[in-house]
């Protein structure tokens, strides 16, 4: 798909896209995702390696924001590995239940605190391989480790992250893994960490599941799944979660 200089219409049909100008595309469409979020990062409240391995796990299926609210006693009470690898489950699944599945999560927390403070001498590895060694933890949770901790990129395939590499036409796939590395393909390494969040943001504020803000996005002209939402300015600007327009 060449980039055009009319926004697109839902349904218009389109000549096929070369790989070069896939490429092309999907570098333009992250530029103006720099510009549009330029503060893009991770939203987990957390200081050093082990608190953000802790946060990204208890934030499954629930938000960011419900995380930072729960970690400040969590981690004030089990600053460290080897703390929270002696805590009592019970009283871990206390502090932890407001983010939901909390038996899974601590008996998850239980179990990777000891095998840091056993196997990695108390302190969080430092490659995706020995990441995903730990319990409940799996290529996404790695990646935001190592690109958020250890300044290792990767990319993060979270739901926003895999819906919009698909409405974006940079990936058909549904699987994490073939996402990860299909747009991995498309975007220099140095980009995957803030690609990753900058995506996310854009997922959380204009590109939403059910219906996305088309009429107020900054990609409009770039993106083939245009008209998803609605494409009128002001009823779209009505959708947008946050920045850059509220």
């Amino acid at each position: 798909m060449a980039t055009n200089t009319a926004v697109p219409r839902k349904g218009r049909r389109r000549e096929p896209e070369t790989r070069l100008g896939l490429v092309r595309r999907a570098r333009r469409m992250n530029r103006i995702l720099a510009e549009t979020y330029p503060d893009a990062h991770c939203e987990l409240d957390f200081d050093g390696p082990f608190q953000l391995l802790v946060a990204t796990v208890l934030s499954a299926q629930t938000t960011d924001v419900r995380v930072n609210l729960t970690t400040p006693a969590l981690f004030a009470k089990y600053p460290t590995a080897e703390d929270m690898a002696a805590a009592d489950p019970e009283d871990l699944e206390t502090l932890i239940r407001s983010t939901g599945f909390y038996r899974a999560k601590a008996k998850s927390l239980l179990g990777l605190s000891a095998a840091v403070r056993d196997r990695f001498g108390g302190e969080v590895p430092r490659t995706l391989d020995e990441l995903v060694t730990l319990a409940g933890v799996g290529r996404k949770t790695a990646n935001v480790v190592l690109g958020n901790a250890f300044d290792v990129p990767g990319i993060t395939v979270d739901t926003h992250f895999g819906r919009l590499s698909r409405r974006f036409g940079w990936t058909a796939e549904e699987d994490p893994v073939k996402v990860e590395h299909e747009v991995g393909e498309l975007i220099p390494r140095k980009e995957w960490t803030v690609l990753s969040h900058r995506m996310i943001w854009h997922g959380r504020r204009i590109c939403h599941a059910r219906r996305p803000a088309c009429g107020a996005c900054p990609l409009a002209r770039l993106c083939p799944s245009f008209g998803e939402g609605p494409t009128d300015e002001s009823t779209a600007r009505k959708l947008v979660k946050g920045g850059p327009f509220s």
